[in-house]
């Protein structure tokens, strides 16, 4: 049977209808303005007077007016209804739509908004239920005035178009269900991530209470409460990045990002990018915008590490930073303005480079507001203990051993080493001897070669070794031999691997590996 051509425009304009709810769904993940959108399409393509989506309150388990089209924000208001009461409540009650062809001859019509003036015309009214999985959860209701002859505009088949309608609506809901979720679980992992990380790098949490941590420790607390610029003035491997988190996460910005450049691993065109960014094209393979660091730092801290390794031309940007809190993209025009709190280190004589020439004054004089000198190992070797035995927890966790300790040598042997690469030194020294180690003592022999210059005589010992350098250099050789040979067999003679353990290049070991005839080993 063909269709009418009355039949053929309805579907058309139908079909209409459900795309452009279809966009009006993709155009956004807020709730309310995808509803309010829906409403408005029933208006433009169905000729809607009035439109209401209503939603169960999880808290009073009531149905109130969450978007409507043709009533205002105290008709909304009034929009409220138990489970069962009036034709909403029923709707959401039993589950099935119902038609009301004249709601001013229906009893069980509230008008509880007080929208629609009954005395004066014939309003239809159409509601069916929105169901999710099974379950009603809402209601969409429109009406119209009846047309002169007292008929509703509205047959059987719009009502099967609102039931295709609200079943849109409902996976809307759902999807800002999942979304709020998600937000939900996000936002707590970040803030549990926070907490984290700010009890980590908590002072408390840096190892020490010799006199001298003390007094870094008090310089932290002092100068988290400032904005002024910091400087972490220390040899290698004391720990200025640990400080410089304490700084951040026991200040006032301790939620906003903290970001670390290192700036002797990069040249200086690259450096000067990763501070300040690019514009798109700025240089050769610059596709696209990119931030800098302080943009990315903006209300949070900057960590400048090994301040004194940069070019003169980025030192003379990095001083407008500190002056003027503002600066321009490479290849960019736009001045950018941020609000950092800049923390720099260094293990260099900076007093030295400047005098040279090497490190403008006047940004020595901006970055050296606040400086904390942070002491070597030698300098704290009470300390040493505590150290050890964080590391050889630490370790063991990571390596899954259990039940080690080291020997009464082993620790003379490393109470009287002078640990030149500092806190770093000993925390891989105590991992390499634990990997390698198969019992449960750790003795001198599984700590590394390079321990041999006792701390209180360090420049001393090193001129006796060349006078007494036969014995020495023969035992020396020998325990050198024996931690290779163990490392290779460790390893199944994988040089690489076996240099990574004891600490040295693949050259290194290659070349010690053929000197003491241990034979060819893997790659």
């Amino acid at each position: 049977m063909m269709k009418s051509e009355h039949e053929e425009l309805r579907e058309a304009k139908q079909l209409g209808t459900l795309v452009q709810i279809s966009r009006a769904i993709s155009s956004s993940l807020n709730v309310t303005t995808v509803l309010q959108q829906i409403l408005n399409v029933l208006h433009d393509h169905l000729a809607m007077e009035r439109g209401t989506i209503a939603l169960i309150d999880s808290e009073t388990s009531e149905l109130s007016i969450r978007v409507a089209c043709g009533l205002d924000v105290e008709e909304m208001k009034r929009g409220r209804y138990k489970i069962g009461e009036g034709i909403m409540g029923k709707v959401v009650a039993t589950g099935e739509a119902i038609v009301v062809p004249n709601v001013g001859k229906e009893p069980l019509f509230l008008n509880r908004t007080q929208a629609r003036d009954l005395t004066k015309s014939s309003i239809a009214f159409f509601c069916v239920p929105i169901k999710l999985e099974n379950q009603t959860i809402g209601a969409l209701s429109v009406d119209q005035l009846l047309v002169e002859d007292g008929h509703a505009s509205y047959d059987e088949q719009d009502v099967k178009l609102l039931t295709i309608i609200s079943s849109m609506v409902a996976q809307v809901v759902r999807i800002h269900e999942l979304v709020e979720n998600e937000k939900e679980t996000l936002t707590s992992e970040n803030l549990r991530l926070k907490r984290e990380l700010k009890k980590k790098f908590h002072p408390i949490n840096i190892i020490g209470e010799s006199k001298r941590m003390i007094d870094v420790f008090s310089s932290i607390e002092l100068v988290a409460t400032s904005k002024a610029s910091v400087i972490l003035r220390g040899e290698s491997g004391t720990g200025k990045e640990l400080v410089a988190h304490a700084i951040h996460y026991s200040s006032g910005r301790a939620e906003k990002p903290f970001i670390k450049v290192s700036c002797a691993t990069l040249p200086e065109a690259l450096l000067e990018s990763e501070l300040f960014g690019h514009e798109k094209g700025a240089f050769t393979g610059a596709g696209a915008l990119k931030l800098g660091r302080f943009e990315l730092a903006h209300q949070g801290t900057i960590f400048l590490d090994e301040i004194g390794d940069i070019t003169p031309s980025v030192q003379v940007k990095l001083l407008r930073v500190l002056q003027e809190r503002e600066f321009e993209r490479v290849g960019g025009v736009q001045t950018i303005r941020v609000d950092v709190r800049i923390i720099a280190a260094t293990n260099k004589d900076l007093e030295k480079e400047v005098k040279e020439g090497r490190f403008r004054e006047d940004l020595y004089y901006r970055l050296n507001v606040i400086p904390i000198f942070l002491p070597s190992l030698r300098e704290r070797k009470e300390d040493i203990p505590l150290l050890v035995q964080h590391f050889l927890k630490k370790a063991l966790e990571e390596n899954r051993k259990k039940n080690m300790r080291l020997s009464d040598e082993a620790w003379e042997y490393i109470s009287n080493y002078a640990w030149p690469g500092n806190v770093r030194e000993l925390e891989n020294a105590v991992e390499r001897a634990i990997v390698m180690c198969q019992g449960e003592v750790i003795g001198r022999d599984y700590f590394s070669m390079n321990c041999q210059v006792p701390a209180d005589s360090l420049h001393e010992r090193q001129a006796t070794q060349a006078d007494e350098s036969g014995g020495l250099l023969i035992a020396v050789e020998g325990l050198e031999k024996k931690m290779i040979q163990e490392a290779l067999a460790k390893t199944r003679g994988n040089k690489r691997k076996a240099a990574r353990l004891l600490g040295l290049t693949e050259r290194m070991i290659g070349y010690k590996v053929k000197r003491y005839g241990l034979g060819q080993s893997s790659e």
